[in-house]
This record gives C-alpha cells, sequence and structure tokens, in this order.
C-alpha cells in the first residue's frame, strides 16, 4: 500500500543560496523510493507516492541526500496528503485568506516546543494574527510577510524547524496530492 506524500524542503531557490533544479530534486526522491514524483514551482515543493514504511523517515533521509548528493543543506519537513487535508480543513483564520500572499501556513517536523510557542499565541499580534492547529502555524502578515512582526517573531523563535508556504501554494499542493498526476512542474 502507498501513501501519497509532501515534502517542503526550507529555503529552496530562494536568492543565490541553495539552488536546485526541480529535476533533479525529482530523481533524488525517485532514487530514495519515490513513485509519482511531481514537484509545484521552483522552491522545494515535492508530491509523491511512497510505500507505507518508506514514508517515515522519508524526510531525514531527503535531508542527508540532498547535502551528500547535491550538496544542499536544507531542512525538510513531510507530511502526508491526509495530514495536509487536516491543516487546510482546521485553518482558525480561514477569514484571513482572502489575500493568500499575506497569509501563511508554518509546517513542522515534530511538534513546536510549548515553552517557546504559548508566549507566541499568547500576544496580541493585531493588525497580524497567529493561531495554532495539527502541526502547524497559521500566520495573518497584514502588510506582507516581510514587514510583519508576527512572521519575524516566528523565524527568531524557531529558526530553521520549520518552513512556510504562503495559503495559495498550500492548495495547489492540497490539490496535486490529491490528483495524483504524473505530469511534473
Amino acid at each position: 500500500m502507498t501513501t501519497t506524500c509532501i515534502a517542503l524542503l526550507r529555503g529552496i531557490n530562494v536568492g543565490r543560496a541553495k539552488r536546485i533544479a526541480m529535476a533533479d530534486l525529482r530523481a533524488l526522491v525517485e532514487k530514495l523510493g519515490g513513485k509519482n514524483v511531481r514537484t509545484l514551482l521552483n522552491s522545494g515543493n515535492v508530491v509523491f507516492d511512497a510505500a507505507d514504511k518508506a514514508s517515515a523517515g522519508f524526510g531525514a533521509r531527503l535531508e542527508r541526500a540532498l547535502d551528500a548528493e547535491l550538496g544542499v543543506a536544507s531542512r525538510v519537513t513531510v507530511l502526508t496528503a491526509t495530514e495536509l487535508e487536516r491543516i487546510v480543513a482546521k485553518n482558525p483564520l480561514a477569514s484571513s485568506t482572502r489575500d493568500p500572499s499575506k497569509f501563511l501556513v508554518a509546517f513542522f517536523a515534530a511538534e513546536p516546543e510549548r515553552a517557546t510557542l504559548a508566549p507566541l499565541l499568547a500576544r496580541d499580534w493585531k493588525p497580524d494574527a497567529l493561531a495554532r492547529g495539527p502541526n502547524a502555524l497559521y500566520l495573518w502578515c497584514s502588510k506582507g510577510v516581510l514587514d510583519s512582526a508576527v512572521s519575524i517573531a516566528v523565524n527568531r523563535a524557531f529558526r530553521d524547524a520549520f518552513t512556510a508556504r504562503n495559503w495559495a501554494t498550500v492548495l495547489k499542493l492540497q490539490a496535486l496530492a490529491a490528483d495524483g498526476g504524473s505530469k511534473p512542474k
């Protein structure tokens, strides 16, 4: 039996650092056992099918392979299509998605530490907003991501323990994972 998975690589093809061709990334995921591998955009979003047992630990294996074979160090978060569906469905800030470029979902490979997370959730970020979901944080950045106090605070608090995608990308990944398409992008 197989599971559809989504691998999210942190900081890929942003600026001049951590450059990876998506064809190389697809080939690497296939080499690690991924099937029906497809990428979305040019920023380290991979949807693939994996044998149920192979999906456990895939993120760590992909991190090691990226470094060893492509010379790129990147944190990798892997979730299943079912987990992504739940993250989308349980969005507590759904009304903030009207401008998807200002709405981020921060994905965590492991549950964020409560001691770090609690003060962030307790703070009033208006006009921005922060909410917690299943292995994710939802960030509304009213003035844009780069000028957002909440975005800056989450980045400082968690550094490379997470990777974020805007809402439009999250929905595209959800659709790509659901359709089982075979055309890589």
